[in-house]
């Protein structure tokens, strides 16, 4: 049979410098390694190899090398050897294309055009190192006003809120598209940071119920593993209308995927598949999220905060503002670049918008509105390091989700094969020979490390713009300047082009 799709990558084997000690062959996944008849000799086979480098980052020897595969078509501009591998993959399979982590278009990413201000003369910069900066963040609806008593104490009653020592949470990864050590590592992460972590779709495993103090529990379409003490043990509840990869349909975890655990968590049969409708099926207008919000208030006694998730969409200002008069105490905006295990392609690749700009419009909406105090705004959809972080809160966000940069850390190489289930480092996977790779002790220290340092810079550059607390970085645009942009997109933004 004629393979029409040529391989991607090169394995570049060293012969002088292997030792054939077939290291390579017991942890690749995806058996691109492999010894000889006689058993003496490793061999390699390029053509089922993801990049992941597994084999490079533990070869002793140091004798391989992953090169891209280079092959070339005749040019076309229309007819891209992406389009045209695409149509041989459909033509083979017959099925839709699918494709994990976010969208790798080189569509704007607005971060890299939005520029910080900083103190000069006549407002004098902070020292993080020499006095305090608050990055602390309180997240939950706001009272409308605050009564109190002569002595000053507070006499308003306070609506549900919840506390983080960081303006960084852990967005949703489900038990099932991430192994169980991945999402304990998250959990052991966010109990030492004084963060959150959010369970996802997946349910809550019992090893993780002793984390519930810092765990976000969501409440997706498939309803998986919701129950009344599944929504008690969190800190706050996430209604899940959509998601940044794949706005307007559900989701899907293979049979294959779903063991003995992930069968329990979720409350479903193992080996079958798990698939989310696209729209809840009690959710189809304001007034049936209102009931669905008041519902999850009633089940936790009205002590926990109810957030709503949507995806970053061109009317994304106008369902901020409907999720808000509905009863959201939070509000999660999930832009196009978000990551995912498994989405269709085509809609990760050209559905949604940027959270850049969802963003802006939302908080700029709310305001106009005079109900920006009445809800929290969270930012996801691939934040890559703490400039990021910073310039979403100047754009109106009260705290951000990352996801991805918290799997790089623990040693994900962004080889965008998670839907197979063969990921070579253990994090999405639920084959217990690739699970215990991932040791949660050492996986857990090493984001424990990427978030305190995002933190210092954070402060850094807090103090840079004369800033010592989080609340006065949020919505102030006047701290941002863009370069590049033309004037609908600064407008949309908020913010004034560089130089004025």
């Amino acid at each position: 049979m004629i393979n029409y799709i040529p391989r991607r990558f090169t394995i570049v084997r060293d012969k002088e410098l292997c030792i054939n000690c077939g290291i390579c062959v017991k942890q690749c996944a995806n058996e691109c390694h492999f010894f000889d008849k006689q058993g003496k000799k490793v061999l390699s086979d390029s053509n089922e190899c993801v990049a992941c480098h597994r084999c490079v980052d533990l070869c002793p020897t140091g004798a391989l090398r992953i090169e891209k595969y280079v092959c070339d078509y005749r040019e076309n501009s229309n007819w891209t050897p992406q389009y045209q591998q695409e149509i041989c993959r459909q033509a083979n399979t017959g099925s839709t294309l699918l494709s994990a982590m976010g969208n790798p278009k080189p569509y704007p990413i607005y971060w890299d055009h939005i520029l910080l201000n900083a103190s000069q003369v006549t407002n004098p910069s902070i020292d993080p190192l020499r006095e305090p900066m608050e990055i602390r963040t309180i997240l939950g609806r706001k009272p409308e006003k605050l009564e109190v008593e002569k002595k000053g104490k507070s006499i308003s009653k306070m609506p549900p809120q919840v506390m983080i020592e960081t303006p960084i949470m852990f967005s949703a990864m489900s038990f099932g598209s991430i192994s169980l050590n991945a999402q304990k590592s998250l959990a052991m992460a966010a109990e030492k940071l004084g963060t959150l972590f959010n369970t996802g779709e997946g349910g809550l495993h019992p090893e993780l119920e002793k984390y519930s103090d810092c765990a976000v529990v969501q409440v997706a379409s498939g309803r998986f593993g919701v129950y009344k003490e599944y929504l008690q043990n969190s800190k706050f509840i996430e209604i899940k209308i959509g998601q940044g990869a794949k706005p307007g349909i559900g989701g899907h975890l293979p049979g294959e995927k779903v063991n003995v655990e992930v069968s329990n968590a979720r409350m479903i049969p193992e080996g079958s598949d798990a698939i989310s409708p696209a729209p809840h099926h009690d959710i189809y207008s304001i007034e049936d999220l209102r009931q669905l919000i008041w519902s999850l208030k009633q089940a936790t006694k009205g002590d926990k905060p109810v957030a709503v998730k949507i995806a970053a969409v061109h009317n994304v200002a106008a369902i901020v503002s409907g999720c808000a008069r509905a009863g959201a105490d939070i509000i999660v905006i999930d832009g196009f670049r978000g990551g995912t295990g498994a989405a269709p392609t085509r809609i990760r690749d050209n559905v949604g918008i940027p959270v850049e700009l969802a963003l802006a419009a939302a908080d700029q909406r709310l305001r106009e509105e005079g109900i920006r105090s009445s809800v929290s705004i969270v930012a996801s959809g691939s934040f890559r390091c703490s400039s990021d972080i910073v310039k979403a809160i100047a754009l109106g966000a009260d705290a951000c989700y990352v996801a991805s940069a918290a799997l790089i850390a623990m040693g994900c190489h962004m080889c965008q094969t998670c839907n197979t289930g063969k990921c070579n480092w253990g994090i999405a996977t639920q084959r217990p020979d690739l699970t215990e790779r991932l040791v949660p002790e050492t996986a857990h220290q090493r984001v424990v490390n990427l978030i305190n340092a995002w933190n210092h810079e954070i402060k850094e550059i807090m103090g840079g713009m004369g800033i010592n607390s989080i609340d006065s970085l949020r919505g102030n645009r006047l701290m941002l300047r863009g370069i590049g942009l033309n004037q609908k997109e600064l407008d949309i933004l908020g913010i004034k082009h560089a130089g004025e």
